[in-house]
């Protein structure tokens, strides 16, 4: 029986989902997780705000502002000069991680982008679910160019 237990436990599922669903999002949420963690390996310890810069990149800004024994919020950021010299964060998206359950779930942010490309990316979608698929879509894409030009948090 124990040899049958450690078979099983290779067996990886396979899980298939559709582009806009409940399930997909969950899928969407684990994978932002994995991803901020190879961003910011001590997510779950700490409070304030890091930078990250590379050669290749603009300065990445994460604010972790909000640490619960289970949950950290967090905001991940670039800063750009507006017009009149203000400072404006673009994209300027709030994080919530469950450390228990392995999330990250992008709960606001996306649809104040100040750049046109950006703003391209959301399409006309007025359900909460629509709402949330695009978010966390777009922290997805984002967290994988990020490790790719080498940001990284210590």
């Amino acid at each position: 029986m124990f040899c049958i237990m450690l078979i099983d436990s290779c067996i990886v599922p396979e899980t298939t989902y559709r582009p806009g669903s409940f399930s997909g999002l969950m899928t969407i949420y684990e994978s932002n997780y994995i991803k901020l963690k190879c961003l910011a390996p001590t997510l779950d310890s700490g409070e304030g705000i890091s930078i990250s810069r590379t050669e290749d990149d603009c300065d990445l800004y994460l604010d972790l502002f909000s640490q619960e024994p289970y949950t950290a919020t967090l905001k991940l950021t670039y800063w750009f000069e507006g017009p009149s010299e203000e400072l404006i964060p673009d994209p300027d998206l709030t994080i919530r991680v469950y450390h228990d359950a392995r999330l990250a779930a992008a709960s606001s942010g996306v649809d104040r982008h100040h750049h046109r490309k950006l703003r391209e990316l959301p399409g006309p979608h007025s359900f909460e679910l629509d709402r949330r698929w695009r978010c966390n879509i777009t922290l997805n894409k984002w967290l994988d160019y990020l490790l790719s030009v080498g940001h990284g948090f210590v």
